[in-house]
């Protein structure tokens, strides 16, 4: 799904930036371009970013149990 249509950015663009160690907004601005232009992308950009951040911090056994 986009979620910047202004530079082409997708979930999965947001996901990968986060499992690199992309850590907050602006530096997601900085790595895919989202929110760079506009800006009408940075809640739902936010939101991505926080839901890969809490998936990538979860522990190993917590993902385990979960499958």
């Amino acid at each position: 799904m986009y979620v910047c249509i202004c530079n082409g950015v997708t979930d999965r663009d947001i996901r990968q930036a986060a499992e690199a160690g992309c850590r907050s907004v602006p530096e997601l601005t900085m790595r895919t371009g989202a929110g760079a232009n506009c800006g009408s992308c940075l809640e739902l950009a936010t939101s991505l970013l926080e839901q890969a951040r809490n998936m990538r911090d979860l522990p190993l056994d917590v993902l385990q149990q979960a499958a």
